[in-house]
């Protein structure tokens, strides 16, 4: 897109933070895209794939997974494109499309498709569902089965189960798998050549791994989901699976913020975005989530930005206020899951391009 001659200068405390943080083994890979009124104004790579000095470099275009990021950049796009032709009613059960969900709970039949969306169906937020057995259906039969912690719409909890049920209802309304419909109806008419499920075996080594699997799959996790549960539903799931580069979030980034074109319509992006006003407290909007204090995405984005963050160490922050969206994807899980920091970095990074815009502006 552009040369970012003025990057380095511009952006160099919020750089150290990622370097640093390199340095101090939060994670060993990072690659990040900044967007500002419509400027693509910083694209860069830090680090290498794993520790090890002979490792890969990672470059400005290095793919990622973006682990649950995925649920915002595919399958809540893909239910705000069903929205707007009439085929998803938000306030719609979801037992209507999916009657195996209230198979052992009375409660699921209450369940809507915004309550999925919100993360407030009363779904436990995770279960290690692919110990119930490795094939999509044997997967998707457990999940269909999951007793409700709580009852519908009184309580906020991020579900990854949710997300998955959301996914298979969302593939029967539009008859079509979510990898497909996606790739046309999104990825393709955005230009996110990089974004993909499933990325292909010639193009895995060219992905940071994101962990030293001796417990689970006995090999080293590189270009294929990092998510059990997503493995085990083949890679395409509506909670984790995508792979992208920060580019193609910024260019998804900026057609969030410029109206949806030519894939969508403000008016529903100002809905899906919009934090939700049941369970009281909650800080979701329908799939994305939006800054509550402290919040991930620093102490300067909007009340209305919203944004997602995923497990891998991905995240993507859009405030339509500043006209601003920061990507940053990290493989933080590498080589075990084991650091938290960047909790700490993510912070601290958003916080840091902030400044340095309104230090320069």
């Amino acid at each position: 897109m552009h040369a970012f001659t003025q990057q380095d200068t511009l952006f160099k405390t919020a750089f150290d933070v990622l370097k640093n943080a390199i340095a101090a083994r939060s994670f060993p890979a990072a690659s990040i895209a900044v967007t500002y009124r419509r400027q693509l104004v910083a694209l860069k790579g830090f680090g290498r794939f794993t520790y090890e000095p002979d490792s890969h470099e990672v470059q400005a275009d290095t793919v990622f997974d973006l682990a649950s990021v995925s649920k915002v950049v595919a399958t809540t796009t893909m239910a705000m494109v069903l929205y707007e032709r009439g085929l998803l009613d938000l306030n719609a059960a979801v037992v209507g499309i999916v009657p195996e969900f209230a198979r052992n709970e009375p409660r699921c039949r209450e369940v809507t498709f915004r309550m999925l969306l919100a993360h407030s169906s009363g779904l436990p937020a995770y279960e290690k569902l692919f110990l119930q057995g490795p094939s999509r259906d044997g997967l998707l039969t457990t999940a269909f089965g999951i007793r409700l912690t709580a009852d519908p719409g009184t309580r906020a909890e991020y579900s990854d189960i949710g997300f998955i049920i959301l996914g298979v209802a969302l593939e029967r309304l539009a008859d079509e798998s979510l990898d497909t419909f996606c790739q046309r109806e999104i990825f393709g008419p955005l230009g996110m050549s990089h974004t993909t499920y499933n990325p292909a075996l010639t193009q895995r080594s060219n992905i940071p791994p994101t962990v030293d699997d001796w417990t689970l799959r006995n090999r080293i996790i590189q270009g294929e989901v990092h998510d059990e549960n997503a493995s085990a539903l083949g890679g395409v799931a509506g909670h984790a699976g995508l792979f992208a580069n920060a580019e193609d979030l910024a260019i998804f980034a900026e057609a969030m913020l410029n109206g949806g074109a030519p894939i969508l319509r403000p008016a529903t992006i100002q809905l899906f975005t919009q934090r939700e006003s049941t369970p009281p407290g909650t800080s979701r909007a329908l799939g994305w989530d939006t800054p509550s204090a402290p919040s991930q995405a620093g102490k300067y984005f909007s009340p209305r930005s919203y944004g997602h963050l995923g497990y891998t160490g991905t995240s993507l922050w859009i405030d339509p206020e500043r006209q601003l969206s920061v990507t940053l994807l990290t493989n933080r899980t590498w080589p075990d899951r084991a650091s938290q920091a960047i909790k700490e970095v993510r912070p601290s990074f958003h916080n840091a391009i902030v400044e340095a815009w309104e230090k320069n502006s």
